[in-house]
């Protein structure tokens, strides 16, 4: 029998409901939409609709690795980040929407989306932060750095994607070394989790995201130690750094840019109320 779509999905997100998948319908949909070359809402639209053999081959393939929690986006190799989409690969960090809260806080600072802002990425990974930052500000240039050149490679590709290849050098690197200032807007997602849990971590995390992109070394503030003093030589004097947190560690955090002669001029939470990120200043500016 000619298998229909709502029976598939049906099907699906039963066995992605026991694999422990945490929106099984909305995964099968987005699986099952991909394997047909459709948009999803017409799934939707035309549930009785048949599914010819190849999709449905396809599909179960696809079904078969997210039952093995690898993410949708790795399986589909790419993920919607800030309405653009991002090629998504094994280097590369998989974009979170928490991570979205950084560039809010950055529209925030600089509401003026004509200004020729000068901006830098540390550990860009996909180069999310950076490419969607600079898509905000048409005048803004913008550097992506990062440790992986696979990860580079990766960023180069969305820069293109997104026709913002003509305002951003993505370069590989350690942090700020060899970089020279000032910046207006400075962004990092740093790798913040404690080394020792890593592994304990939901599947789609511990198993695919790569581990230089997570593990910030003992009790996760390693990256934190590193990155600071590039920050503060590179801040110009009325710019701002932006920096993502794990959970609870906004005043460890925010101790050590002290040390660093930065001041905490805000704290942002995302959508969950966790406080995401920390605005970085100097004192008095």
């Amino acid at each position: 029998m000619t298998p229909r779509i709502a029976g598939l999905l049906a099907e699906a997100a039963s066995r992605l409901d026991a694999a422990g998948v945490e929106d099984p319908r909305r995964d099968a949909r987005l699986l099952l939409a991909e394997a047909l070359g459709v948009p999803a809402h017409r799934l939707i639209l035309e549930p009785h609709e048949a599914v010819p053999e190849a999709a449905a081959r396809l599909f179960t393939a696809y079904m078969d690795r997210r039952v093995a929690r690898e993410p949708v986006a790795r399986i589909l190799g790419r993920r919607e980040f800030w309405s653009l989409d991002f090629r998504v690969t094994p280097a590369t960090l998989d974009p979170r929407p928490d991570s979205e809260t950084l560039v809010e806080a950055v529209l925030a600072a600089f509401p003026d989306r004509s200004r020729a802002l000068r901006v830098v990425d540390f550990g860009t990974g996909t180069g999310c932060l950076l490419l969607a930052v600079l898509s905000e500000y048409p005048h803004a240039t913008g550097i992506g750095i990062d440790m992986a050149p696979e990860a580079v490679a990766t960023a180069r590709l969305n820069a293109g994607d997104l026709g913002l290849a003509d305002r951003v050098e993505i370069r590989l690197g350690d942090w700020g070394q060899g970089i020279e200032g000032p910046f207006d807007i400075i962004l990092s997602n740093p790798p913040y989790i404690e080394a020792g849990i890593v592994s304990t971590l939901a599947p789609e995390v511990a198993l695919f995201d790569p581990v230089l992109a997570l593990a910030g070394g003992d009790d996760g503030l390693a990256a934190y130690q590193a990155l600071m003093p590039h920050v503060a030589r590179l801040l110009a004097p009325e710019g701002r750094g932006f920096l993502e947190l794990g959970a609870g560690q906004g005043d460890a955090v925010a101790a050590i840019a002290g040390d660093s002669g930065l001041a905490v001029l805000e704290r942002r939470a995302d959508l969950a109320g966790i406080t995401r990120c920390l605005v970085l200043g100097y004192q008095g500016h």
